[in-house]
């Protein structure tokens, strides 16, 4: 009997010693240091050193960009501190999330070929009535992904900046593939008909299922789309964030010829606050706002002075994955300035993307305050003449 007793006590003492062990481990995990992604801009170019001093603190470099002194590294918050004392640092910033500006509404499918309401609105049959469909003009869509197979898309290339998701011709969202049916739906008798259905169309994926993605993966998209020379960009997403990085992007991509557009945001209008999301409050980007069919602004539709034109963002008919769907949003109406950029491109080739865009402001049709309207409704068939 005292044996066994023995053999007890010997057995709770190891199971204490054991569980408290265990137990200060599982504390100095839950205590360790939490590394976040950051995008780190240097003064000059970024040296091996500079790259050695981010190992020091711990850190991980997961990127470095192409046309700007910018890394994507993953560091500590004190790790961070650290870092800002390296001379050759401009600045530190999270690297922030953006979201896809644009969402379903419960409407019947059609069948047969329909002509969504927005072309017509912006005139961009009567241009398509001289023989002008885009013809020659590539323009990237930068979103959740296009469904390249598709009945009503042809999509020529692309590539996907979301590890999880490698497949930028796959869509597990639908939102790309909508956005993607306004710029460029097929005349093929099947489903929609979008601004410039003959314009080469490119997948990029920088948001994934979930309609969500990083600035420095929509920066990658942005990097590529430069490096493969397209004429157009549009970027149905933003944040609220603002980023250094991802507007140097947007600048490295205007001051290459490309035509930069992206959806305003869905924030809405709240008094005299600007409500304008990231990237369409930069300087070079064309910021989309969206009104219905009577030209009245979206509810939903973001303000602010750096509103620039306005185009079909409301029951917004398109493609999407294994069919149609209607949707809202700026998301919408930023695909129809893209598709019109385009198509002002075709006509006139040895245009400026600088002159493109002059011409869709400049041909607008007013609708009242620029805060709440910018330059108007956009009119294509006036700004390709």
């Amino acid at each position: 009997m005292k044996k066994r007793f023995k053999l007890l006590s010997i057995f709770f003492s190891f199971a204490l010693v054991f569980s408290l062990a265990f137990g200060s481990v599982s504390a100095d995990f839950s205590n360790a240091p939490v590394k976040k992604d950051y995008l780190v801009g240097f003064k000059t170019h970024v040296s091996t050193a500079d790259v050695s001093d981010i190992k020091k603190l711990g850190g991980k470099v997961k990127h470095q960009f192409k046309y700007m002194n910018v890394v994507k590294v993953s560091l500590t918050d004190k790790a961070v501190e650290a870092l800002a004392n390296n001379n050759n640092v401009a600045y530190i910033e999270v690297d922030a999330i953006a979201t896809a500006f644009g969402k379903p509404v419960k409407e019947p499918t059609v069948s047969g070929q329909t002509v969504p309401w927005g072309i017509p609105h912006i005139n961009a049959d009567d241009v398509h009535a001289t023989g002008n469909t885009g013809n020659g003009v590539k323009v990237a869509v930068l979103d959740t992904g296009i469904q390249a197979s598709h009945e009503d898309l042809n999509v020529v290339g692309g590539a996907s900046f979301i590890p999880a998701e490698p497949d930028a011709f796959s869509d597990y969202n639908g939102h790309g593939t909508h956005v993607a049916g306004t710029v460029a739906g097929l005349n093929n008798n099947l489903g929609v008909l979008g601004v410039a259905p003959s314009v080469s169309l490119y997948a990029v994926k920088v948001l994934d299922g979930n309609g969500s993605g990083t600035y420095s993966g929509i920066i990658q998209g942005i990097e590529w789309a430069i490096d493969n020379n397209m004429d157009v960009i549009n970027m149905s997403l933003g944040g609220d964030r603002g980023s250094t990085s991802l507007q140097i992007a947007c600048d490295n991509a205007n001051n290459s010829g490309i035509v930069v557009v992206a959806a305003a945001g869905n924030s809405g209008s709240k008094g005299k606050r600007n409500t304008i999301g990231y990237p369409a409050k930069y300087a070079s980007v064309i910021a989309v706002g969206a009104v219905d069919s009577s030209n009245n602004r979206a509810s939903f539709s973001s303000v602010g002075n750096e509103l620039e034109v306005m185009a079909p963002g409301v029951s917004v008919y398109s493609s999407v994955p294994g069919g149609y769907d209607t949707y809202n949003g700026t998301s919408m109406a930023s695909p129809h300035v893209a598709g019109a950029a385009a198509l002002i491109i075709s006509s006139n080739p040895s245009l400026s993307n600088s002159q493109v865009r002059d011409r869709l402001s400049n041909t607008a049709t007013p609708l009242g305050s620029s805060f709440y309207y910018g330059n108007g409704v956009i009119n294509v068939q006036a700004a390709v003449q």
